[in-house]
């Protein structure tokens, strides 16, 4: 009965189930699943729990895996707890994916559990992990590498599509579980498969535990209460991120993408523990669909975003997200599509060209006559419009997207000056230069980039007969 009271204190205690749930008991046939069935069943007796066995058949041990299976369906039976058995070829799935086999299994058979719980309307999915269980998950993490998150181990509880998966062994070591068993006579199945080195764990288990035991006999139970301790720190600190986050950081959302920015000073203030922790939410926030959690990539942002130069620059974090750098101010966005380059020959003086991948229109209109002695006809035009002597243009005209090397002769300056250092001038991002149109005359020179800078040639003065008017304007969306 020491199994049962232990079980009927963690459940109580961290509110892992309530009286009258439906829970979805997932059961391999091993010593630790079936005693986890046998002490839910004896407490549904008081907490009137509504229990539902659910068991994978993998296919790769084919006879012992119909043994399994039939011995968790005899016991669901002799409980009176009604039984899923789900039968799948992984060795099939495997060679079709590429997949690692325990990844595969893993994958199904969390996939079967969730659609049991839908079928029967279950909130609740019983895991039978146990306190050893904790000890090999730590012991792997710290052989490969992990970070403070890491050390918190297997969660006693977590929450995955609107189910609840709870683990009420999580803290009961294996001895225990075997006795319980032992105990109330329960049919349980040994995984030959179990003491296979070709896995991991199972060396961890088999080899590498034992040996470090001879150093410490209670190395478990210290593994255990480190990912304990971790939990409860991993909690703290990550609810103070989460508080820096609200603080420090904007959120933006155009046409379906997001982008999340903050100041690089502010950001430099903070403890570099929470610079880390900041640096995750941020990348998780923005671009959740792949893994950009891992210490080179989290320390390669933070060296950028806390670098005493405020230079521009922009940094890959992956094929669809960027950071980038503007002076103070430090941007994650989903990458768009690298624009294509793109080049447009203007027809005539009264002539509107349409740019999509600039997002404007440009207009020209041809103005001569009386009108071009008003004195106001020669200055500059405004950042959105310039003003030419036709006379002095050589036609024909064109847009174009940048090249490497393009330089211009701008306005009010002697000799000849590159475009990118005029867009670095402009303080422009990095991702929108190559959108920016230029304005070029038949022998390649560079006359105007519309919202940068006016080139020399072809100034408007008093012996212009004729103007050539160019407008920009954004496209009407």
């Amino acid at each position: 009965m020491e199994l049962l009271k232990k079980v009927e204190s963690a459940i109580r205690n961290e509110q892992l189930a309530e009286a009258g749930d439906r829970i979805v008991v997932a059961v391999s046939g091993g010593p630790d699943s079936m005693a986890l069935l046998h002490v839910l069943f004896l407490l549904s007796r008081d907490f009137r729990f509504q229990l539902i066995v659910s068991h994978v058949n993998h296919g790769f041990r084919v006879e012992e895996s119909e043994r399994e299976a039939e011995t968790v369906a005899a016991y669901a039976a002799e409980l009176g707890v009604p039984c899923e058995i789900g039968r799948f070829d992984l060795p099939a799935y495997v060679a079709e994916t590429g997949m690692n086999s325990q990844a595969a299994a893993r994958e199904k058979r969390y996939a079967f559990l969730f659609e049991t719980a839908k079928r029967h309307g279950a909130g609740k999915i019983a895991l039978a992990h146990n306190a050893d269980d904790q000890a090999e998950t730590m012991l792997m993490r710290i052989m490969r590498g992990t970070g403070p998150s890491g050390l918190t181990g297997i969660p006693l509880r977590r929450t995955e599509k609107n189910l609840e998966l709870i683990r009420p062994l999580l803290r009961i070591y294996k001895s225990e579980i075997e006795r319980h068993c032992a105990e109330y006579g329960i049919p349980v199945c040994r995984d030959s498969s179990n003491e296979q080195r070709k896995y991991f764990r199972n060396v961890v288990r088999l080899d590498v535990l034992p040996y470090l035991r001879g150093y410490n006999d209670k190395l478990p139970e210290s593994l255990n209460r480190l990912a304990d301790m971790m939990q409860a720190e991993d909690d703290w600190m990550d609810a103070e991120a989460r508080k820096k986050f609200t603080e420090f950081v904007t959120v933006e959302q155009a046409e379906g993408q997001v982008e999340c920015s903050l100041g690089a000073n502010r950001f430099a203030g903070l403890h570099v523990a929470l610079q880390r922790r900041l640096i995750k939410l941020i990348l998780n926030y923005v671009f959740s669909e792949a893994d950009l959690s891992d210490y080179a990539r989290i320390e390669t942002v933070r060296s950028v975003i806390v670098r005493e130069q405020g230079e521009s620059l922009s940094l890959d974090l992956h094929d669809r997200l960027k950071l980038l750098r503007e002076y103070d101010r430090v941007r994650f966005v989903q990458a768009a599509p690298v624009p294509r380059p793109y080049e447009y020959l203007m027809e005539g003086p009264h002539h509107s060209l349409r740019l999509p991948e600039a997002g404007m229109e440009l207009e020209m209109a041809l103005i001569g006559g009386s009108e071009t002695t008003d004195p106001s006809w020669r200055g500059r035009g405004g950042r959105d419009e310039a003003r030419f002597d036709y006379e002095l243009l050589h036609f024909p005209l064109s847009v174009r997207s940048r090249q490497p090397g393009d330089r211009m002769e701008p306005l009010g300056l002697k000799g000849t000056k590159k475009v990118k250092d005029m867009f670095i001038d402009e303080k422009m991002p990095p991702e929108t230069r190559d959108r920016v149109p230029l304005v070029l005359d038949a022998s390649g020179r560079i006359l105007w980039i519309p919202g940068v800078r006016r080139s020399t040639h072809a100034t408007v003065s008093e012996t212009t007969s004729r103007v050539l008017v160019m407008k920009v304007r954004p496209i009407e969306r």
